[in-house]
């Protein structure tokens, strides 16, 4: 087993990961720029190192600092957590080469994968379901005429994106050719590669990914699926264990189509294959994820398992810890990413300082976070800023505690989407599971907040805040010795 592992990220997953480094007796390295030096996760792990840079990301970003922090602190592994450098072949294999483990799969898979295009044909190559497509291998006009026998609407995707990046849907013919050279010029811009592909546009589809664990022999198991339909511009707002409405049938099948997958690419650690699942039944493979996701927890709670334990052991060289026939699906998980940031207004990333923050109690409640009171939020980093979680034996329970939580979960000096995640938990529909990928745009009135004059937000506020003990100490108890000398120390 590793001795010590360095946390190449920071926030929530950082303070993730430290806490099962420490489940498991082994040390933990954060690191840290500036502007995070007090941040939860360098407080929560062994040992810290400064990462120097003018620009925070960039700080994270920098192989040759973290590698030099692994290196200084004896550490004999690098998590990369999501994010930054998780899916960076390049860095997996200098960290390698230096004899450091990488907790995650190795560069080869990570390069396979990280190509959409080349992904897709391996996936065809290997009997997964891929959507009717075409690539550009020659030129311009003979990838139009190749599209155009498709038939509309289209998908243009680019073959290194992600996060909508170089993504443009096309429901006509006079659209196509600019919508190509937009989305290549858009797909060139984000990730230095302008290569597109077209494909067949599932409308409505429903998004399911497979969790799945590889020894690196080909020897694979999946963790059964996740449900992420609940998107914002193409970013998963809710996520869930096991997927609602779904026959047995089909989940069978599509679990068995991603460890199918894995198993050709002999992937090894942790990763999620991704898939459309169209109205009618048929599903398409979307995108293999090479590394832990930010959703993981819904799949820890429904199977009993600590995915970042199992990640350590793989990367130890002890390969899996359980064959397909351990793993048991138990009641039903949600997840909801608290982000800073405005839903009413197309989902503006906020900023400013934790004032108050007061987390839900509960026995069957987990939050993943990596903020604390008098942190400031600021535009550096990614607006998410926790994962809440609740497990409930069956769905209704588990959306019946989420919606308690976030009613109890309190988050003050920033603007967040906790109010608006308690109106799709209330929402009929999503309480139906009747989910697809538009489901925020096509409910988008009745999921907005009512209109509150500035008297009321700040009422609001202030109620708020008399809620909370701490903050009436510290605004108008007496302090000592005036408290015990009474009034006429006036």
């Amino acid at each position: 087993m590793l001795k010590k592992v360095l946390i190449a990220n920071r926030g929530e997953i950082a303070c993730r990961v430290i806490k099962t480094l420490k489940d498991m007796g082994i040390g933990s390295v954060a690191v840290f720029h500036h502007e995070d030096r007090a941040a939860p996760h360098v407080q929560l792990a062994d040992e810290s190192v400064q990462l120097t840079g003018d620009v925070p990301t960039a700080a994270y970003l920098d192989q040759a600092q973290i590698i030099a922090a692994c290196k200084s602190t004896g550490a004999d592994g690098i998590h990369p957590g999501y994010g930054f450098l998780s899916e960076n072949a390049g860095f997996a294999e200098a960290i390698t080469k230096e004899g450091i483990a990488f907790i995650g799969p190795d560069p080869d898979a990570m390069r396979l994968m990280g190509d959409k295009i080349e992904s897709r044909e391996f996936a065809a190559k290997n009997g997964v379901p891929i959507a009717p497509s075409a690539r550009q291998t020659g030129s311009l006009e003979e990838f139009i005429k190749e599209a155009e026998k498709i038939g509309f609407p289209l998908l243009i995707k680019a073959s290194a994106g992600g996060g909508g990046k170089g993504m443009k849907i096309v429901r006509q013919k006079g659209e196509l050719e600019e919508s190509i050279r937009v989305a290549s010029s858009e797909a060139q811009r984000y990730f230095s590669d302008g290569r597109v592909y077209a494909e067949k546009l599932v409308e409505l589809p429903r998004h399911i990914e497979v969790q799945v664990l590889g020894d690196g022999k080909g020897n694979v198991v999946h963790l059964f699926e996740r449900e992420c339909s609940i998107q914002r511009r193409y970013q998963k707002v809710v996520e869930e264990s096991p997927a609602p409405n779904m026959p047995r049938d089909l989940r069978d099948r599509i679990c068995a189509a991603a460890v199918k997958l894995a198993s050709a690419a002999k992937y090894k650690n942790a990763g999620t294959v991704e898939f459309i699942l169209g109205a009618d039944g048929e599903f398409y493979f979307l995108e293999m994820n090479t590394r832990l996701q930010v959703e993981h927890p819904v799949t820890e709670l429904v199977v009993g398992l600590d995915l970042v334990a199992e990640q350590l052991k793989i990367a130890s060289g002890q390969g899996l810890s359980m064959k397909q026939s351990d793993v048991k699906q138990t009641g039903h998980a949600i997840e909801v990413r608290i982000c800073a940031e405005r839903p009413e207004k197309d989902y503006q990333p906020a900023t400013g300082r934790v004032g108050v923050l007061q987390l839900p109690m509960g026995h069957d409640v987990r939050w993943d976070g990596g903020i604390k009171e008098g942190q400031a939020i600021t535009p550096a980093f990614d607006s998410m800023l926790a994962k809440l979680i609740c497990y409930g034996e069956t769905r209704a329970d588990a959306v019946a505690k989420m919606e308690v939580a976030l009613h109890d979960l309190v988050l003050l000096g920033v603007p967040t989407n906790i109010d608006f995640l308690g109106r799709i938990m209330r929402h009929d529909v999503f309480k139906g599971g009747k989910l697809h990928t538009g489901f925020l745009t096509d409910h988008a009135e009745s999921l907005m907040p009512p209109e509150l004059t500035a008297e009321e937000e700040t009422a609001v506020i202030l109620t708020a805040l008399l809620g909370d003990a701490d903050f009436r100490i510290s605004a108008f108890e007496v302090p000592e010795p005036y408290a015990s000398i009474g009034a006429w120390h006036n």
